[in-house]
């Protein structure tokens, strides 16, 4: 029998509410076939990761239910965070991990966000994979404006529209705000410690290592743009106040591309020319073993061939436990399906 197993990664608008977080996260259990692999709340963000895995039809479910939970139990006229975000459930990716494929999870996109405008009444935009236009597929352009500009969009027509759901305001929307779902390759969202308060090298080194680079304007209003060092990365620097550090937050959106050990160098080298240095590094949600051997392999000796050795280089050399305890059992994707626990 072919083994099929989907990865789907709701990050939904709460970070601080324990209660709350827990509520939501225990709406995707119990669903034979799927399991909840992670559950990393973030405070300064105020938004949690949420990691599903198992059978398509299963882990949908899971996500479904996710989906009406935040809207029970998140308000987002009472919102705020350092990340961006368009509502309760921001965004609810499905990744294909075996025997299924991209145009797999694009129907599993499809038909979720049909089955949340239907039964929630609550506005859904597709994207990635599953996105219904060229122009649709990137979060960053849906999202853009965030929630405080969702009334606005949907009263003037745009840019943008829904999907499906609701086009006007009403009070599921003033309370949800929208959400993102869609397919994507295996997104590792990856964060570089910087040990500075205000976040100033930062904000630097997030403008030059992200793909998109840098906007330049000229005094007459026209506009350019400077092509960043990496591709296929996301980025921005921003302060992390709980620990009094900031971080460059990165979306590495294709890690065989840009793996995870060159966006922590390239973030190093720029802040050290600023005179600041680099303390660790933090995965958000699960990652795949491939990508942590990969970054084993730059920081272990030459001749290191062992799994485990090169997952503990990558643990060291990424100082990916500066933050707090790095379990790879539970935050590496195969080794937690293999070990048959929820987080």
């Amino acid at each position: 029998m072919t083994v099929r197993i989907v990865e789907c990664v709701p990050n939904f608008s709460e970070g601080t509410d324990k209660e709350i977080i827990a509520k939501i996260a225990d709406a995707g259990r119990g669903i034979e076939g799927a399991r909840v692999l992670g559950i990393e709340p973030d405070s300064d963000y105020n938004r949690t990761v949420l990691t599903i895995a198992g059978e398509p039809e299963a882990v949908s479910e899971a996500a479904y239910r996710v989906i009406k939970s935040a809207s029970e139990n998140i308000d987002m006229r009472n919102h705020s965070g350092e990340h961006p975000r368009i509502g309760a459930v921001d965004v609810c990716p499905f990744i294909p991990l075996e025997g299924v494929t991209m145009d797999d999870c694009a129907d599993l996109a499809k038909v979720l966000a049909q089955r949340v405008s239907n039964e929630l009444n609550i506005c859904t935009f597709l994207y990635g994979a599953a996105a219904s236009s060229e122009e649709r597929r990137l979060l960053s352009d849906l999202r853009k404006g965030q929630y405080e500009s969702l009334e606005e969009r949907l009263s003037n027509g745009g840019p943008h529209l829904p999907d499906f759901g609701p086009r006007e305001w009403n009070e599921v929307t003033a309370k949800f705000g929208a959400v993102v779902i869609g397919a994507r390759q295996i997104l590792v969202a990856y964060n570089v410690n910087v040990d500075e308060t205000d976040a100033k090298s930062a904000k630097i080194a997030g403008s030059l290592v992200r793909s998109s680079g840098r906007l330049l304007k000229s005094a007459d209003g026209k506009r350019t743009r400077i092509p960043g060092m990496l591709p296929m990365v996301q980025g921005m620097g921003l302060p992390l106040e709980s620990h009094n550090i900031s971080q460059v937050s990165m979306n590495l959106r294709d890690v065989g591309i840009t793996p995870m050990h060159i966006a922590f160098e390239a973030v190093k080298s720029i802040v050290n020319d600023h005179g600041v240095d680099t303390c660790g590094s933090e995965l958000v949600g699960l990652v795949p073993l491939a990508a942590m051997i990969e970054a084993g392999k730059w920081y272990a000796s030459e001749n290191c061939n062992d799994d485990n050795e090169l997952v503990e280089a990558a643990i060291k050399g990424l100082g990916l436990d500066f933050l707090g305890p790095f379990d790879p059992n539970r935050r590496i994707i195969e080794w937690a399906l293999a070990s048959g626990v929820e987080a």
